[in-house]
C-alpha cells in the first residue's frame, strides 16, 4: 500500500480501520524530511499490514490541534480509530517497526 496524504476532511475515515501510523509533519521541518525515507522503507516492508498516513500540519491545523500536536514530527499509531501510541521527533526504522508490531 502506498503512503497516503490525508487532510482535515478525510483524516478520521483514513484512520478508522486497522493499524495506521499517522505522521504529523510540515515541509519546512528538518527532522520530518529525515523521517520520510524511513516511512517509505516501513511502507515497503509492512504496507500490507499497516497504513501510513501523512498530515501536513500547516494545511490541516484542525486535526493537528484536535490531537494536541505541539511538536513535529509527531507520529501516532491508531488502531481502529483510537490512538494507542505516540512518539515525537525522529525515530529510527527499527523503533517504529517495533512500535507498530505491538499493535498488529
Amino acid at each position: 500500500m502506498a503512503i497516503v496524504n490525508v487532510t482535515d476532511q478525510n483524516f478520521a475515515s483514513e484512520t478508522s480501520e486497522g493499524v495506521v501510523l499517522a505522521d504529523f509533519w510540515a515541509p519546512w521541518c528538518g527532522p520530518c524530511k529525515m523521517i520520510a525515507p524511513v516511512l517509505e522503507e516501513l511502507d515497503a516492508e509492512m504496507g500490507d499490514k499497516v497504513k501510513i498516513a501523512k498530515l501536513d500540519v500547516d494545511e490541516n491545523q484542525e486535526t493537528a490541534s484536535k490531537h494536541g500536536v505541539m511538536s513535529i514530527p509527531t507520529l501516532m499509531v491508531f488502531k481502529d480509530g483510537e490512538v494507542v501510541e505516540q512518539v515525537v521527533g525522529f525515530q529510527p526504522k527499527d523503533a517504529l517497526a517495533e512500535l507498530l508490531n505491538k499493535h498488529l
